[in-house]
């Protein structure tokens, strides 16, 4: 399931908004197998990991795992946002519930140029979205356990993983529907825009 694209790729895995047990019984058990593959180069998560369970799991998928703290998050030394650099690309980390509208544009791109990033990693709303504004990507994997929250109740378990080679990245989407695993690939991003659009 995973494309072997060339010697420099590095695969990084985008999860978040875990809320597990309190919301969902758990991760799917075919995104756990997809994790344990050995290929994970870094994980980056938006945070609500919600218990030391879920973080010593992530520790298990990558030795580089960046995690930022959510709105339900026991462990209180995550930071609010992170800046991350893999390859040519700044990636920032936010869970989100800071930014306000939840998942607005203009606002997810004031974090972005606050935190001057190429890449803005944000959760929260538990729906996958990705698109490009303003020549930057923002990208938010959704709930990786389809964990319900106060905008819906009927969540879509959802990752993101990226294939970053130098100045260039193809994101792909996992979602779980019904007992089957979906894999949706993204057009390639460049750095400063070129080549990137909306799914």
């Amino acid at each position: 399931l995973y494309k072997e694209v060339g010697s420099r790729m590095v695969l990084v895995l985008l999860v978040g908004d875990f809320h597990v047990p309190f919301r969902a019984a758990g991760v799917p058990p075919k995104f756990k197998d997809l994790f344990s593959s050995g290929r994970i180069g870094s994980v980056i998560c938006t945070g609500n990991l919600c218990t030391k369970e879920m973080h010593d799991f992530l520790k298990t998928v990558a030795n580089d795992v960046h995690i930022t703290r959510g709105d339900f998050d026991e462990n209180q030394t995550f930071p609010e946002h992170k800046v991350i650099k893999i390859e040519d690309f700044k990636i920032g980390v936010c869970h989100g519930h800071q930014v306000v509208p939840w998942g607005d544009r203009e606002s997810l791109a004031m974090l972005q140029r606050k935190l001057d990033v190429d890449i803005l990693v944000t959760g929260h709303t538990h729906k996958f979205e990705a698109f490009e504004f303003e020549d930057k990507l923002f990208v938010n994997p959704g709930s990786v356990s389809g964990a319900y929250s106060g905008l819906n109740g009927d969540v879509t378990p959802t990752f993101v993983l990226m294939d970053i080679q130098k100045n260039e990245i193809t994101p792909y989407v996992y979602h779980w529907i019904d007992g089957d695993l979906k894999i949706e690939q993204m057009r390639v991003y460049k750095k400063g825009g070129k080549g990137s659009s909306e799914v």
